[in-house]
């Protein structure tokens, strides 16, 4: 008798594993040498905090939607043998970029700013102290207003406007004379008086103008009526 001539099935050969469609979204390039990994979506500036890189901002918040104001945040980017400054904020990575934060580029271009910025809010102290990081004792500018803290960033319009959906501020007038204002420059009843433009305004300028914003709080909690007792509001200027 032959012996059977059955071949044994043979296993099938693994195919070589292929990337899943969450990895190939990934979008890789550098961060000061690092090799990192975007998700789709991520900003520049997104993907250098969750690796734990420090980009200074003034203008961004996590809870809005950015706009690039202040460019605080800018970055050197190289790709295909050109190199640029972008805001980090709203700019998307491509794959192959490489970003430097630190560069001399980088570091020029943000001591500008920082005299920018103490010539537009020279009472500011917080400004004061973030030039003082970079190096500025001093801006070759010219200060408008030697009392003016307001960046005019528009971080306090925005969380009004996106998180609480009051719309009880705006920027008034355009250029050199831009403000935040309410219209017609009275107080708004569409102020809630949460204080959430205080609570993300980078300078705490907004606390001095909460009250021109909602008028006097004792006659509205009041519903229209003076509460017994109750200290007069007193308005500061824009």
């Amino acid at each position: 008798m032959t012996k059977s001539t059955k071949k044994k099935a043979s296993a099938p050969k693994k195919k070589k594993s292929e990337p899943t469609k969450e990895k190939a979204d990934f979008i890789g390039f550098t961060i000061e040498g690092q090799l990192v990994k975007a998700m789709p979506g991520w900003t520049i500036l997104d993907t250098a905090r969750h690796y734990g890189f420090h980009i200074p901002t003034l203008c961004y918040h996590e809870a809005l939607k950015p706009v690039g104001a202040c460019r605080l945040c800018m970055v050197e980017v190289r790709q295909n043998g050109a190199a640029r400054l972008m805001a980090s904020c709203f700019s998307y990575p491509q794959e192959g970029m490489e970003i430097l934060l630190n560069s001399e580029r980088v570091q020029n271009g943000r001591r500008w700013l920082m005299e920018m910025l103490l010539a537009a809010c020279p009472a500011s102290p917080e400004i004061q102290k973030m030039a003082r990081e970079f190096g500025v004792a001093s801006t070759r500018f010219t200060a408008e207003d030697p009392m003016e803290e307001c960046l005019r960033c528009g971080l306090c319009i925005r969380v009004c406007e996106e998180i609480v959906g009051a719309k009880a501020i705006s920027f008034g007038s355009r250029g050199v004379t831009k403000h935040v204002a309410t219209p017609y420059m009275v107080p708004n009843d569409a102020c809630v008086s949460c204080g959430s433009c205080v609570a993300v305004c980078p300078t705490l300028a907004a606390q001095t103008r909460l009250d021109k914003f909602r008028g006097d709080l004792a006659q509205r909690m009041a519903h229209g009526h003076q509460a017994p007792h109750a200290p007069q509001a007193h308005s500061a200027p824009f």
